[in-house]
């Protein structure tokens, strides 16, 4: 018999949360509007299958001509992006999660005052280039690192500059931070951090390590293309073993052999639907 525990902080937090509900909202008032979305409104493919089939579309493109109602997602998106949007002909709504929006207008103000400004996250992440898009739209010394190798480049510009402003990507891992931050110091002789990590991700990632501590077996639920799942699957690899799933249906039955205590926890983009199907089909 197994002794399962569920973490707390599990599951949708309140931006993602905000984000879902606008959309079905916006959808139930504008039944003869085209509802669309730009790129997937959170990454879990079950919630983007779910509002595809209440009529809202996810695009990647943004068309010649827009008709109807666009939303921008939770990660945000750059300032020509909205402008674009509103020249084809939408009517645009803003979703970026209000945790983002603060690190964009953070990056905004120490470009405006010529920090050089270093972003810890994922370049490619779509959270992270709305970030930069903002920022470079007022400095062209605005930089992208997760690991102090990445900022390997930029040292010497760093050094001549000698003012630097740190802000982090919501769902990074404090690690990554407080190791840019510290190579930083050694180059810089003023270094300004914003530590924009937003709390749900704070405490996900410490109760998550809490509670493997007391577990031989962590699951971590949640899409591989999600940045904050991805980054507990790795801090609990180092606590206990570890298995970082999409859904239920990757369970193996070989994993759970010799094991009694197993600890649940999930992404901010995964429904609570997920989650339990998963405790189900562990029982």
């Amino acid at each position: 018999m197994f002794n399962i525990k569920l973490a707390k902080f599990a599951g949708f937090c309140y931006g993602v949360k905000r984000a879902v509900d606008t959309a079905k909202k916006l959808k139930s008032e504008n039944p003869d509007k085209n509802i669309y979305i730009l790129g997937e409104l959170i990454h879990n493919m079950d919630v983007i299958r779910e509002l595809d089939e209440l009529g809202i579309k996810t695009i990647y493109e943004i068309p010649e001509n827009g008709d109807g109602i666009c939303i921008v997602r939770s990660h945000g998106e750059a300032p020509e992006v909205f402008e674009k949007l509103r020249q084809v002909g939408f009517e645009v709504v803003d979703l970026t999660c209000p945790d983002v929006k603060k690190v964009q207008q953070r990056a905004i103000e120490l470009a405006k005052n010529d920090y050089f400004v270093v972003i810890v996250g994922k370049p490619n992440h779509p959270e992270v280039m709305a970030i930069k898009a903002n920022a470079d739209l007022y400095s062209d010394k605005v930089v992208v690192a997760t690991t102090i190798e990445e900022l390997a480049p930029y040292e010497a510009q760093i050094k001549s500059h000698r003012k630097v402003g740190v802000v982090v990507q919501t769902t990074q891992m404090v690690s990554s931070l407080n190791l840019i931050v510290n190579h930083l110091n050694t180059l810089a002789k003023e270094v300004l951090i914003y530590n924009t990590i937003c709390q749900s991700t704070a405490m996900r990632q410490k109760e998550a390590r809490e509670l493997a501590k007391e577990s031989d077996l962590m699951i971590v639920v949640g899409s591989r293309k999600s940045a904050n799942t991805t980054h507990l699957a790795e801090i609990l690899k180092d606590c206990t073993k570890t298995i970082h799933i999409e859904n239920d249906t990757e369970l193996d039955k070989d994993i759970l052999k010799g094991v009694k205590n197993i600890g649940i926890t999930a992404g901010a983009s995964t429904p609570q639907n997920v989650i339990n199907k998963v405790k189900e089909t562990i029982k």
